[in-house]
Parts: structure tokens; C-alpha cells; sequence
């Protein structure tokens, strides 16, 4: 392992600690010396990594560093390539331009290199049948989850039944067909998911709704887990 690959794979593993961790287990989960693992926090440290604490107490990553880009391996870059490619074909428009936007912006960092590799990549995108054409901006939805506001809809089930919904949208699912939002349907009182192409009308209203978009998805996921435990479709659609 090169010495710029030990010192990802050390910033990696500080932060996934939130607490100071100790020299020793950093070494050992890092497969390194201790005297090594001083050395390489040092590094980091120069590189200008905010890394709190000493030998004997510990040492935790302060958010927000970034190592310079030259520290993508080529698995990475492909990665973020092929994630890139799928974005600008299969999302919203606005989210699709951004996803070129911010390989452009990593292309223009990369040595001469790592950018060779990401010009010359080799992974594609195949053709979808796009999805299902809707009324609603779905960077209007993003924009609703990011803010946590609440959403009046109108839309239009399965069984072909119009009714008017409050909505507390936290997730959005991006198909080959279909995009899917996911929120707390305050008709229904539970989770649903909503089929971006069957909302006839949204507005954002004002308020926030009450709980954190996060304890919604943390919710969400352990119903979709305990639904695959009892045999059941775990990425099903459950009904509106």
C-alpha cells in the first residue's frame, strides 16, 4: 500500500469515529505501527486535517476536511463516473446537470494522471425508456425534503381514486420508469409512496413538519427490513 493510499485509508477510519479514539486502535484498524500511525497523523495534520488530541488521550477528526483529490484510486474514479452518467440520464433535469457540473469540477483538480483515467473511462449508461412524463417538478420535491416542509397534493392512485394529500416527503426513489417520493401521508397516517407521474398538483406550504427527515428514514428502513424478514416484498410499494 502506497503511503498516499494509508493516509486515506487513516482519515477514513477517523471518521467514522465521533469520539477520540485511541492511538493503538486506529493503528490496529488502519494494520499499521503505532510509531507509523504518529507519523501519518502528523502528516495529515500538515496537510491541514484539524485531527484533536495526543498520544495517551486519543484522537478525533474535526468535520470538514477534505484530502486533496489525488487520493481517488481508479476504482473510485470509475465510480464516480459511472454514478455521475446514471444521474444525468435517469434524474431530473437539474440534478442531472449538476452531476456533470460536479465531474467537471474533479476533472479540473485531478492530476494529469487520475484525469487521463476518468476521460478515457470506459463505463456506460444504457439507454432507459425514461420515466413516466408527470406535471411536477421533481427538483420541487428534492427541495421540500432538503427544507423538511410539508407538501397539499393531488393525486391520483392505482385504483384510479383522486384525493387530496398532506404529505411530509423525506426520501424520493429514482426508477428506470418511475420516481417515487416517500413521505408521512397525513390521510393515511403511516409512510406511503407516491408515484412522481400520478401527482396532478403540489404546492410547498410553510410549515415544517414536526419530525426530523432523518427519524423518518430511519423508520422507514427498519419497516422495509422487517417486511423482507417475513418473506414480504421489502422494496414493495405499500398502498396509497
Amino acid at each position: 500500500m502506497s503511503r498516499s493510499e494509508r493516509l486515506l485509508d487513516l482519515l477514513q477510519v477517523l471518521r467514522h469515529h465521533r469520539r477520540p479514539v485511541s492511538g493503538r486502535r486506529l493503528a490496529e484498524e488502519t494494520g499499521v505501527s503505532l510509531r507509523t500511525l504518529y507519523r501519518d497523523i502528523a502528516s495529515l495534520q500538515a496537510q491541514g486535517a484539524e485531527i484533536a488530541g495526543e498520544p495517551g488521550v486519543g484522537y478525533v477528526l474535526k468535520p470538514g476536511f477534505m484530502l486533496p483529490p489525488l487520493m481517488f484510486a481508479e476504482d473510485e474514479i470509475e465510480a464516480l463516473v459511472l454514478g455521475s452518467r446514471w444521474v444525468a440520464s435517469r434524474a431530473d433535469e437539474r440534478l442531472g446537470s449538476a452531476a456533470e457540473s460536479a465531474l467537471a469540477k474533479i476533472a479540473a483538480v485531478l492530476p494529469a494522471d487520475l484525469r487521463q483515467a476518468l476521460d478515457a473511462n470506459t463505463l456506460l449508461v444504457g439507454p432507459a425508456p425514461g420515466p413516466e412524463a408527470g406535471v411536477v417538478d421533481v427538483a420541487v420535491i428534492r427541495k421540500a425534503i432538503r427544507a423538511e416542509r410539508k407538501l397539499d397534493i393531488v393525486y391520483l392512485d392505482g385504483s384510479g381514486e383522486t384525493t387530496r394529500r398532506i404529505i411530509w416527503p423525506f426520501a424520493l426513489g429514482f426508477f428506470d420508469t418511475v420516481r417515487v417520493a416517500v413521505g408521512w401521508c397525513e390521510l393515511r397516517n403511516d409512510i406511503r409512496h407516491f408515484r412522481t407521474d400520478r401527482i396532478a398538483s403540489l404546492s410547498v406550504l410553510e410549515r415544517r413538519y414536526p419530525e426530523r427527515r432523518a427519524v423518518l428514514l430511519k423508520r422507514w428502513r427498519a419497516d422495509q427490513a422487517s417486511r423482507g424478514r417475513k418473506g414480504g416484498p421489502a422494496n414493495g410499494t405499500p398502498q396509497t
